[in-house]
């Protein structure tokens, strides 16, 4: 596991995500009573999660999001099914945007490190147990359940029945 940033980290994520929230609101004419100026409230508002999807997460909101998980680079590529020199290389690349279906999985990282994070009340204990065994999820490890879809949901099930006091 890398160190990780947190408190840092996530000052600049919170200014990132203010800055793409008002840009993909400009590009796509949303219009929104609520105010995003934490990450969690991002993810409370689905469509704008969805026409962010749509008009790709920048490098910039990816770095930020990538210092506040315990994934390391290589972890990352793959997680997006890219190799770590096409992300190296995104890096350099001025204004750089990910598809479609690059910015869904880092969204959906960041959704479940997130909420993780809340449940366990600190990333710390959160990226701990991402690593260890869990009993509901079949023994495997919360991680390895996060390369698709179908995995990330069931991580997030357990998280909320975590929170609700219901363990199997």
């Amino acid at each position: 596991m890398k160190p990780y940033q947190t408190n840092e980290a996530n000052t600049y994520l919170a200014e990132e995500i203010t800055s793409y929230v008002g840009e993909v609101q400009s590009e796509y004419n949303l219009t929104s009573t609520s105010k995003i100026s934490r990450f969690s409230d991002f993810f409370r508002n689905k469509m704008l999660v969805v026409h962010s999807i749509r008009m790709g997460v920048p490098f910039t909101l990816y770095n930020e999001i990538q210092k506040t998980t315990p994934f390391t680079e290589d972890e990352w590529a793959e997680f997006l099914n890219i190799s770590l020199k096409t992300l190296q290389r995104n890096r350099k690349e001025k204004g750089f945007r990910f598809k479609p279906i690059h910015s869904e999985k880092i969204l959906e990282l960041a959704e479940v490190n997130e909420i993780g994070a809340a449940v366990f009340d600190s990333r710390e204990q959160f990226h701990q147990w991402l690593k260890t065994p869990v009993y509901a999820l079949g023994n495997e490890l919360p991680y390895d359940l996060l390369k698709d879809s179908y995995g990330k949901e069931l991580v997030l099930d357990e998280l909320n029945r975590i929170e609700n006091g219901v363990f199997a």
